[in-house]
């Protein structure tokens, strides 16, 4: 490889030359270096680079606003992130919410807080790579033809687990007992949760696990939770609401005194904080 090739590649992998240039940020006559914010994105997980990257650089202007008021105001702590948090803890401090504001949100909120719809299901599982275009293929072929079978001869659907699926289930002819929303892949629960009581998905199921073809047998409504058997999570709700409220209008406060070039705290529109 030539050195002009070399270069090319080089600029290809530094992880800096994937967002345009952008100004420095100062905060009270400080910089904030490129390469402390590269590396402060990998807590930052976001939808596009560019999101993370904002997002860590915003947590950093935050970090020294609140470095700079440990100071100002004594805190004496045995590292940056003990100094952050003695701050916080000091000045932003939210009172519990009381029974009153509980049972009012509550009462307000009642569909959230049901208990997990469940359902009963089975499935045959071909398993292929979705990287193994030529399994793939196969596999989904398979389970097509399997749905029409099954259509046809419903009864067999134990039978066809027993001979076809490469999941343990297919020692229960294909039966994955009770699930609940999240016990499974996210393309397996679009379809759980949304078949009817008895219905054979009409199509195969596509996972990184491989091709699925997949039965609903009952369904279990979630059931409204009484507000005694919530009361804490709600209680939790509303103090990290008001918590969150509280943080962003002091980092506000201590951004409206602070000389800060580069980055726009005010005009965020994500959370303040992670």
């Amino acid at each position: 490889m030539d050195g002009a090739a070399t270069r090319s590649c080089a600029r290809e992998a530094d992880p800096a030359r994937r967002f345009p240039i952008m100004p420095e940020i100062r905060i009270n006559g400080r910089g904030i270096d490129e390469d402390d914010i590269l590396r402060e994105m990998q807590y930052h997980p976001a939808e596009s680079a560019a999101a993370a990257r904002e997002s860590a650089a915003r947590w950093l202007v935050i970090r020294a606003l609140l470095l700079d008021r440990a100071r100002a105001i004594g805190i004496d702590a045995a590292d940056e992130a003990a100094a952050v948090e003695a701050v916080i803890e000091r000045e932003v401090d939210i009172p519990d919410p009381t029974e009153a504001e509980c049972r009012r949100y509550y009462d307000g909120n009642r569909s959230r807080f049901r208990s997990s719809d469940l359902v009963e299901a089975a499935h045959i599982l071909l398993a292929s790579a979705p990287d193994d275009k030529p399994r793939r293929e196969g596999a989904e072929a398979r389970a097509r033809t399997l749905i029409e079978s099954l259509q046809a001869a419903p009864e067999r659907f134990g039978e066809f687990a027993r001979a076809e699926s490469d999941c343990d289930s297919k020692r229960n002819d294909g039966r994955l007992g009770q699930l609940s929303r999240g016990d499974s892949v996210p393309e397996m629960d679009t379809f759980l949760f949304n078949l009817e009581e008895g219905q054979l998905s009409p199509i195969p199921v596509k996972t990184r696990y491989g091709i699925h073809v997949v039965r609903v047998d009952k369904r279990v409504p979630g059931r409204e939770l009484p507000y005694e058997a919530v009361a804490e999570r709600v209680s939790g709700y509303l103090k990290e609401a008001s918590w969150r409220r509280a943080f962003r209008q002091y980092v506000q406060l201590l951004a409206g005194s602070a000389d800060i070039s580069g980055f726009d705290i005010a005009s965020a529109d994500s959370p303040l904080v992670q």
